[in-house]
């Protein structure tokens, strides 16, 4: 039914108009009596409870950082049955992100170019959304997906995220540092090792008692995701998350031009699945059994996500397969992991 919905209706609309109204009917399955509706419909299995970060996630599967951008959705994705969303990316500084049209649909491949520029209203109004969702405290664990402000200069990079780690730590489940964004002019350049290590450590000394893992892209070559990935054990670092999106273009079946037209940003969806896959394994091979692995891209089905977990993932992640799968994508991730069982 869904899918003859987005054939037939949502493909035609702008895909940040659609992202905008799928996030407001989000907002109402938040509130009772939806919200219990929601639950009824999408309660995973407690059989799927895994215990990562000193935390019970009540299933592997999460929404990855860039879907709820201002924890405006936290209980309506609670709601629609994922186990964590993490929010953001947040940036010290409230910024309007890149011009639009910013973000493109290639239905082909299942996937998404986004440009979006991490648009948000900053760390200080995501504080008190975050101190009302302490209160009320939805089943889903939330994470806060932090990065650089645009206006900041890569040189005074440290001094941005430690703003917003103060501010937000003591808030989130865990923490995650972006420094893999390709929409960030500079951004990507701080997974050096050299300019990683300093901001590793000022923001964890910044989140206290708050578990930290850092974001990495999935463009890097080999050695240094390997490299990434012990630099993370030795800062002491609890976890690592592989992937953000892409900027690789390889092997699409979308129409070149419709490509090009896109122009740049991360791409997202079907086609990163490889890549994240192989990333994932490089990493689970450096780190401790007990580090958290948390694997992303190209994750849409519950084959998918069994791969990634098999494949030494603590928890998965998705965002781009919301617009293909629709609301119910979640049920249909644990309850095909159940099955596999």
């Amino acid at each position: 039914m869904y899918a003859l919905l987005f054939r037939l209706v949502l493909s035609r609309f702008d895909p940040e108009f659609a992202h905008h109204a799928a996030m407001l009917v989000i907002r109402i399955l938040g509130v009772p009596p939806f919200s219990w509706i929601a639950r009824a419909l999408t309660r995973p299995d407690d059989a799927h409870r895994v215990e990562a970060l000193g935390l019970v996630f009540p299933t592997p599967f999460g929404v990855a950082a860039g879907f709820d951008k201002n924890a405006v959705g936290v209980r309506g994705l609670s709601a629609l049955g994922f186990g964590h969303v993490e929010i953001g990316t947040v940036t010290a500084l409230a910024q309007p992100g890149n011009p639009r049209p910013r973000l493109f649909r290639l239905i082909p491949d299942r996937a998404v170019i986004n440009r979006m520029g991490f648009n948000n209203d900053g760390a200080a109004a995501a504080k008190p959304r975050l101190e009302r969702l302490r209160r009320r405290r939805p089943s889903a664990v939330i994470g806060v997906n932090i990065g650089k402000s645009r206006v900041v200069a890569v040189e005074d990079a440290v001094a941005d995220y430690v703003a917003s780690a103060e501010l937000l730590a003591p808030l989130a489940d865990y923490l995650a540092i972006n420094v893999s964004s390709p929409n960030t002019p500079g951004l990507r350049g701080l997974q050096t090792v050299e300019t990683l290590a300093p901001l590793l450590r000022a923001v964890k000394t910044a989140a206290g008692t708050t578990p930290l893992l850092v974001k990495i892209a999935p463009d890097l070559p080999d050695d240094e995701v390997e490299a990434i990935a012990r630099l993370a054990v030795a800062e002491g670092l609890d976890g690592l998350i592989a992937t953000n999106t892409t900027i690789s273009r390889d092997g699409l079946q979308t129409d070149p031009a419709v490509v090009a037209a896109a122009g740049e940003g991360g791409l997202s969806g079907v086609p990163l699945r490889e890549r994240s896959l192989a990333v994932l394994r490089i990493v689970r091979a450096c780190v401790p059994a007990e580090f958290c692995v948390i694997s992303v891209g190209g994750i849409e089905t519950g084959a998918d996500a069994r791969v990634r977990l098999e494949a030494g993932a603590t928890l998965v992640q998705g965002y781009t397969g919301f617009l293909y799968r629709g609301p119910l994508w979640a049920r249909q991730i644990t309850r095909s992991l159940r099955r596999a069982d």
